[in-house]
């Protein structure tokens, strides 16, 4: 661990106990709900920011975020679970909050596979044998992976907006002018203005995509400042700048996942109990649920959920997505 003073405020996590893993030292003894205290462990390549809640035996669920979000998209929905008897697990992807690279050699990777294996190496970490995987946006496809890759580690699969694996070849084709509005961020990400603009602004830029994303959703300043602290990551704009050029095709992966990503590009069928959703009100690309239903080939049901809601749909409809989770759980029976 080599968070100091300095990075902690960055984070905002002076007030926040952070539990280092690899050698169970506590950097401060602030006591408080799951999110006050941010646990720490080496997993592959990263040492992973992670906050755990409710009994160990319980049946686990990864909740994992998007951008430009963090883990507290799930705060209203980790305690839910986890009076419900679920072991929760909620990390920091690459590049946000206290998750840190092991290495400054290595590459700075977005890519999509890289992420889903980055999840599989941390619940090897904390011996998690199979686990309930949910999420939305980069964590919707990060769980979907999962569950197509490694559908033995996986028990069942929430997602929002459905199936979202992609491969480059996709992503070079054309889209209608409509939809390619939709994406003006990722062709923005694409020059070397937009990587300059994103580091500088990127506080800035995170509040104009939630903004577009959920239109309907009167988030207050406080809520935004606590998630956009997670962006002061020093990694955070490398990652995303890869992640957006990766899938244009613009920059290439590693080698060493090149048989991941051909598997992926096959649009492989998802074979474990899942439910997707989607919010009403979702501003964001998202793909229409009827070009993805035969994607699932287990127990499967489609939800929309109603009354403004947006593309963070954990943070916006907790109670939904929670419920979610409880009823995926009884399809995987």
């Amino acid at each position: 661990m080599s968070l100091g003073a300095a990075e902690l405020t960055l984070l905002g996590l002076m007030n926040t106990s952070i539990i280092d893993n690899n050698s169970k030292k506590i950097m401060s003894d602030y006591k408080g709900n799951p999110f006050d205290t941010i646990k720490q462990i080496n997993a592959g390549l990263l040492n992973v920011g992670y906050v755990e809640a409710g009994p160990p035996g319980g049946t686990t669920v990864i909740l994992l975020h998007g951008w430009p979000y963090d883990i507290y998209a799930f705060e209203e929905v980790v305690p839910v679970l986890a009076s419900k008897g679920f072991h929760v697990i909620v990390p920091y992807l690459r590049g946000f909050g206290t998750t840190r690279f092991l290495s400054g050699e290595t590459f700075r990777n977005g890519q999509q596979s890289v992420i889903a294996v980055d999840i599989i190496n941390l619940m090897d970490a904390l011996k998690i044998e199979k686990a309930i995987v949910a999420g939305f946006d980069w964590g919707a496809r990060v769980a979907n992976i999962i569950a197509a890759l490694w559908p033995d580690r996986c028990k069942a699969l929430v997602s929002v907006s459905g199936y979202l694996i992609g491969n480059q070849k996709s992503g070079k084709t054309p889209l209608q002018p409509a939809a390619e509005l939709q994406w003006w961020y990722q062709y923005y990400f694409a020059t070397e203005r937009g990587q300059a603009g994103y580091d500088k602004y990127r506080h800035e830029f995170a509040k104009l995509i939630w903004k577009i994303a959920s239109p309907k959703w009167n988030f207050d300043e406080a809520t935004f400042d606590r998630s956009a602290a997670s962006f002061n990551n020093t990694d955070h704009v490398a990652i995303v700048i890869h992640n957006y050029r990766w899938r244009l095709g613009l920059v290439e992966g590693e080698t060493k996942y090149d048989e991941l990503e051909k598997r992926l590009a096959e649009g492989p069928v998802i074979t474990v109990p899942t439910i997707t959703m989607e919010g009403d009100a979702n501003g964001a690309p998202h793909p229409d649920a009827k070009l993805y239903a035969s994607k699932f080939s287990s127990t499967y049901s489609h939800k929309v959920i109603s009354g403004g809601i947006g593309h963070n749909l954990p943070q916006e409809a907790p109670r939904a997505f929670s419920d979610a989770i409880v009823e995926a759980d009884g399809y995987a029976e």
